[in-house]
């Protein structure tokens, strides 16, 4: 994979609601189809985590850590990829403390640790999850894309990232091996 800073793909669709949005940037952080990862080293995962807000740039992250991002990103696209209709055989664990007041429950993870943010981004899933917004994020379907988007279509029926790009090159492939099936030989 080559090492970029970021990767510009979809920079300008309408973000995933609330805190969700911060899980769809950071599984968004790998292009398999062009072979370019953004984390690819501990200070771009620390310069990632300061930018989404879940840590401070004094926070210090460490090599662990960015085996356990590259870990979690995966388990989280595959997530995504079940809200798709793929297999959901995934586990996501981290320590979090529900904190209840008289009215209300939060999750809190561990504050100010790269730790801390990773399990931070399993807690907005399990939120999202608790209010029926997590199985609208979904993973493109196209095998070599897999690219997260929010699935804002009525019924809940998108299934690629981008109609006119993934949607478009699948049903064109479809066609073509269609095709190449009825001709005779």
């Amino acid at each position: 994979m080559e090492p970029v800073e970021s990767i510009d793909y979809m920079h300008d669709v309408e973000p995933a609601p609330g805190r969700l949005e911060l899980v769809r940037r950071f599984v968004n952080t790998v292009d398999y189809e062009h072979g370019r990862e953004v984390l690819h080293s501990t200070e771009r995962l620390k310069a990632l985590l300061v930018e989404l807000g879940l840590i401070d740039s004094g926070t210090r992250v460490m090599e662990a850590n960015l085996e356990c991002a590259l870990e979690l990103r995966e388990g989280l696209r595959r997530l995504a990829l079940a809200n798709n209709g793929g297999a959901a055989d995934t586990i996501l664990e981290a320590e979090l403390v529900v904190r209840i007041d008289g009215r209300d429950g939060v999750l809190e993870p561990p504050r100010h640790t790269a730790d801390g943010a990773l399990a931070d981004l399993v807690g907005i899933v399990y939120t999202a999850m608790a209010d029926g917004t997590w199985s609208r994020l979904k993973a493109c379907r196209r095998d070599v894309c897999q690219w997260l988007f929010y699935d804002r279509s009525r019924n809940r029926s998108a299934v690629w990232c981008q109609m006119a790009v993934c949607g478009n090159r699948t049903k064109t492939k479809a066609y073509r091996d269609r095709r190449a099936w009825r001709k005779p030989s």
